[in-house]
């Protein structure tokens, strides 16, 4: 043990991970070729043809109780088989604390502060936010049952095909022409309420238009099951009507898709007060603390803080706690940022999020090609999703291959080489914690 903590404060070798899996309802399944379930498949070397046909939703890569990873004994470079780890990554840097550089040690103890995770979504997400970190206790404290842990989780989506979400609301003059051309919303609202909203100009103050739309979203989300169930309904016969003589906008079809995967859920006409977001691949989209938003459809890596904490409202048979997330909101109005990554090098493309806990580099080596991630203060994960190579430390030099997922310690530079082309993400804590990028 003595010599491994001493490789690995020196830059150290790589220790490969047997990650886990969360087969959720909205997931794809392994039959409609989820990349979780690919990767699932190549990184715990398992044969999970029989299991194809359940949805294969999260790939999780990190230290959270809920979906711990396992060192496999041995490391990468003694070639140990994935399925031989048994010790979990948390309890393998709880007896190397070192492995997570000064800096992260003493601000977020003996921890991953991030978590990296692979999706595949093939229907919606619940219409949701995440606690902040005061929140969070409180929830944990309630309700430990519901809310596992007592940390906030702002995240970031990198899309890896088209990917679509709701997110934040919709800005002022969105909202209002939603109001004039949406009759349904009016039902569930309340006139009151509705003339209140379009009422409102930009001049007003900013704290007055955030409590009449948290009034109104209130009002919505609130809505009897039954109330909805015909509001709903008569929304549907309506665009269906009105799609024989004019083409639905791209909310309107939105709403119908969400109408047949929800059927009578309130989070259908939520839908109207929250950005549509369409990503390319490449793409990413942050979220902070108590904002609204849900996942569509599409494959993406993500990267958060280390919690699973999640306050829903819609779109979901799962529990609801309407009244929570309606309070907890920032009802910030706007279009969310797109991240569109900086370059670090030719292949190494970084997005950072205004978040401490996590940063994501995305890297395409073309064939023959090489590159190198220097030394950082601070953990890595590197996932492979496509390809096979080389990653040399210090002291090692490991063949690398699609499915392949590496914890590396901190002050580590490694050097990649590829004989295919090779696409490869790396999650880390967001470089400006350490003043450096």
């Amino acid at each position: 043990m003595e010599i491994e903590l001493k490789n690995n404060h020196q830059g150290g070798g790589l220790k490969r991970l047997r990650c886990s899996v969360q087969n959720y309802d909205w997931g794809k399944k392994g039959t409609e070729g989820s990349e979780v379930a690919r990767l699932y498949e190549m990184n715990s070397g398992s044969d999970i043809e029989l299991e194809k046909k359940k949805p294969f939703a999260e790939f999780w890569m990190g230290t959270h109780g809920s979906g711990p990873s396992f060192v496999v004994e041995g490391g990468v470079e003694n070639g140990d088989s994935i399925g031989s780890g048994s010790m979990s990554l948390k309890e393998w840097i709880c007896k190397n604390p070192n492995v997570l550089g000064d800096k992260v040690l003493d601000k977020w103890g003996c921890d991953l502060p991030f978590l990296f995770k692979v999706l595949s979504v093939a229907k919606a997400l619940s219409i949701q936010a995440h606690p902040d970190k005061e929140l969070a206790k409180v929830l944990n404290k309630l309700h430990p049952n519901l809310y596992k842990d007592d940390n906030h989780k702002p995240e970031m989506a990198l899309a890896v095909t088209e990917f679509e979400a709701l997110c934040s609301f919709i800005s002022l003059e969105e909202l209002k022409a939603v109001l004039r051309d949406v009759p349904e919303i009016v039902e569930l609202v309340g006139s009151a309420e509705v003339n209140e909203l379009l009422q409102i100009n930009k001049h007003d103050h900013e704290e007055k238009v955030k409590s009449v739309l948290r009034s109104a979203f209130t009002r919505l989300m609130s809505a009897s099951k039954e109330m909805t169930a015909e509001v709903i309904s008569n929304l549907k016969g309506r665009l269906y009507t009105e799609s024989k003589i004019r083409q639905l906008t791209g909310k309107e079809q939105l709403v119908l898709q969400l109408e047949k995967q929800y059927p009578a859920d309130i989070g259908v006409v939520s839908a109207f007060f929250l950005n549509y977001v369409k990503l390319n691949p490449g793409e990413a989209l942050y979220l902070g603390a108590n904002e609204p938003h849900a996942y569509l459809y599409g494959e993406c890596i993500e990267c958060m803080a280390t919690s699973d904490n999640v306050v829903r409202a819609g779109l979901t048979p799962k529990n609801l706690d309407i009244q929570t997330l309606c309070s907890m909101l920032t009802y910030k109005q706007g279009f969310p940022e797109i991240l569109k990554g900086f370059p670090l090098s030719p292949y190494i493309t970084r997005y950072l999020p205004p978040f401490d806990e996590f940063e994501v580099d995305r890297c395409i080596l073309p064939r023959g090609a090489s590159t190198v991630f220097p030394a950082i203060p601070g953990p890595s994960i590197f996932l492979l999703t496509a390809g096979k190579g080389k990653m040399c430390t210090e002291s090692s030099k490991d063949v690398v291959m699609e499915g392949d997922v590496l914890f590396a310690p901190a002050n580590t530079e490694i050097s990649v080489t590829t004989t295919s082309e090779l696409h490869l993400y790396r999650a880390g804590v967001n470089s400006r914690f350490f003043q450096i990028l």
